[in-house]
């Protein structure tokens, strides 16, 4: 019952995920979001539903377009799998809060559901445009900023009163990378890192944001070193080829979030 149970959130995952790929393409661009059909990219025929099925319908086409057979984007079932995962394993980690109330494991699913998909576009979009839409960043630092506010324990209230710590958790973690920022007009690390930032670290709290931070930057040394060696373009990535950062500060988010990891605590077990 249970393997059904996630296959259908899998399901659902999959198709929100559809509906992300057309938020990552749309956004920014004058298109509405929430309405008009879905079309080609290349010949602009609008798509029939049997071909708007996700990573189904990718597979089943080879890849292209049944009219014009250019090649459609591997951005598309990537993003419906990714999100079919993510959507799977949050609901799989917060399953303690279904023993305790049905209504507030679906609340905490929905939440993080919202949350994580909201990561996911800004992720894609970093990839794309190498840029984090204000709008995007924004919202999740609102969002944030909420969940400090929310009791995740078992025992008490709905809501909280946060602590000092939960409050400065954000800004505490944003503030290297706005002073890097500025010190390097930009050159080193963009704004928009820094106000992601600022949103883990009220999602997270200082301890576990720092963790998520730390595995970002150790992600992005073995990604860029990695590119450097293995690629076929070597000649053109060196020191100073721009990587979008917030990928790897997303992933590293997911993995704390998903594992509970604090670096500091480990580093502590080992009594350094």
């Amino acid at each position: 019952m249970n393997l059904l149970i996630f296959l259908f959130v899998f399901i659902i995952g999959t198709i929100i995920g559809s509906f992300l790929n057309v938020v990552i393409y749309r956004f920014n661009t004058g298109k509405t979001i929430v309405s008009g059909r879905s079309m080609c990219m290349s010949c602009s025929n609008t798509l029939r539903w049997y071909e708007l099925i996700p990573v189904f319908s990718f597979l089943i086409q080879s890849g292209r377009c049944r009219q014009c057979a250019s090649r459609i984007s591997h951005q598309y079932p990537i993003v419906e799998l990714i999100t079919g995962i993510i959507f799977v394993l949050i609901s799989f980690k917060l399953l303690p809060f279904l023993f305790m109330s049905f209504w507030m494991y679906l609340f905490f699913l929905v939440f993080f559901v919202f949350i994580f998909c909201l990561l996911i576009v800004i992720s894609v979009y970093d990839i794309r445009h190498k840029i984090i839409p204000d709008k995007l960043v924004y919202t999740f630092i609102l969002v944030s900023l909420f969940s400090i506010f929310i009791n995740y324990s078992m025992f008490g209230g709905f809501l909280t009163i946060p602590s000092l710590d939960s409050l400065l958790a954000g800004p505490i973690l944003a503030l290297p990378f706005a002073l890097l920022w500025y010190l390097s007009k930009g050159k080193l690390m963009g704004l928009g890192d820094g106000k992601l930032v600022l949103g883990i670290g009220w999602l997270l709290g200082l301890s576990a944001g720092f963790s998520a931070v730390i595995i970002s930057f150790w992600l992005g040394s073995i990604i860029g070193l990695s590119l450097m060696i293995f690629t076929k373009k070597r000649k053109n990535i060196n020191m100073k080829t721009e990587i979008p950062f917030a990928p790897f500060l997303i992933v590293g988010t997911f993995l704390v979030f998903l594992f509970n990891i604090d670096i500091l605590s480990i580093i502590k077990s080992f009594g350094i």
